[in-house]
């Protein structure tokens, strides 16, 4: 709204709001008819608004596999494969150890009954039997209680025999054994216990 102001630029009133009902300025005595509008006083001003850039939209392509660094998948056509049938090997045949079986001259037969056994007497007062016990034979005193061992060796398919350290001596073919010395003991060989040729075996590997 209009105010009465001083248009007397040297009155210590000048431009200043008077009384509206005022005709004159009290002090310099100048008539108010000339009315200044009060100045309007502009609003505030608003609080600044950042800038926003709207950056425009880029549609992006998914490049084909070949710019991603990716090998090109080759195409096979896959045979599938038979189910596998586990191959059964036979199983090796057993060993089976010969049956050894000694002839006395008198047509009785000693077998020895597993892989190895001792050729002799049983003694009443030891207590010991021996696997080939040769008592009741002609001439058995010549016999030593525990003569000769006899084994079958795995490693050479074959029957060994060696000399106890007996009284008389073991024979094969004839032939002296050194004692404590194994021999071979062959199919068809001539086995004599002590000497003079009074207990002789042929000896059998069946």
């Amino acid at each position: 709204m209009a105010a009465n102001r001083c248009p007397n630029s040297s009155c210590e009133y000048f431009n200043r709001p008077l009384p509206n009902h005022a005709k004159v300025c009290p002090l310099c005595g100048t008539a108010l008819g000339d009315m200044i509008s009060a100045p309007v006083q502009p609003n505030p001003p608003l609080p600044a608004t950042p800038n926003v850039v709207a950056y425009p939209q880029v549609q992006y392509q998914t490049p084909p596999s070949t710019q991603l660094n990716q090998m090109p998948v080759e195409q096979t056509n896959y045979q599938p494969r038979p189910p596998y049938a586990q191959q059964v090997l036979p199983s090796p045949p057993s060993r089976v150890q010969p049956v050894l079986k000694l002839v006395h001259t008198t047509g009785r037969e000693f077998y020895l009954r597993g892989e190895n056994g001792c050729i002799g007497r049983r003694s009443q007062i030891q207590g010991t039997v021996p696997e080939i016990d040769l008592v009741g034979i002609p001439d058995e005193g010549i016999v030593s209680r525990t003569h000769a061992r006899v084994h079958w060796d795995w490693n050479q398919n074959t029957y060994m025999i060696l000399d106890d350290h007996s009284r008389n001596g073991t024979y094969i073919n004839g032939n002296l054994l050194s004692p404590g010395v194994n021999y071979r003991l062959s199919h068809g060989d001539s086995l004599q216990l002590g000497q003079d040729g009074l207990v002789r075996f042929t000896v059998v590997v069946a």
